[in-house]
């Protein structure tokens, strides 16, 4: 009986200590997140009702002079289309589920001009897996975006 008491404490403290290491705050994904193409970095804010967006704050083709001004030009509405992509909010709406992801927001796609409802969920500290879908989660894309340190990416950075 001792032995069996004696394991099922050193179990609940050994799990504990294990989860403990994976706890996530509301706040961990506010910085910048280098997209998966590597084409654009968003930075992810909260608003004071706290609720988590994010917003365009760097585009490839810009910086490297490949075009001066980079538009909304598929967005379905033609008042839209000329707005730039910089400074855009892509993402918006997120609420911190209280465990490990961010749900019911929502992401505007400017290659489609689509907008998809969406969650995140941080694999690590630098590894933002993002997931826009219709109607059900299981029923879209996930990508994955890398924490950067600033609007630059450090990859441009080194060049």
């Amino acid at each position: 009986m001792r032995i069996t008491k004696t394991l099922l404490i050193f179990t609940l403290l050994f799990s504990s200590a294990l989860s403990f290491g994976d706890e996530v705050a509301p706040d961990d994904i506010l910085g910048h997140w280098l997209v998966e193409e590597k084409s654009a970095v968003v930075e992810i804010k909260k608003t004071p009702e706290n609720l988590y967006y994010g917003e365009i704050v760097w585009l490839e083709d810009l910086h490297t002079g490949k075009v001066k001004e980079k538009l909304d030009q598929n967005n379905p509405e033609e008042k839209l289309q000329k707005r730039s992509l910089l400074g855009l909010k892509n993402t918006w709406g997120f609420k911190f589920d209280g465990d490990d992801e961010w749900v019911d927001g929502n992401i505007y796609d400017p290659k489609s001009g689509k907008t998809y409802s969406a969650q995140m969920e941080l694999e690590d500290s630098d590894t933002l897996e993002l997931r826009g879908y219709v109607g059900m989660p299981l029923f879209g894309r996930t990508t994955t975006w890398s924490r950067e340190d600033s609007k630059i990416p450090g990859h441009i950075q080194k060049k």
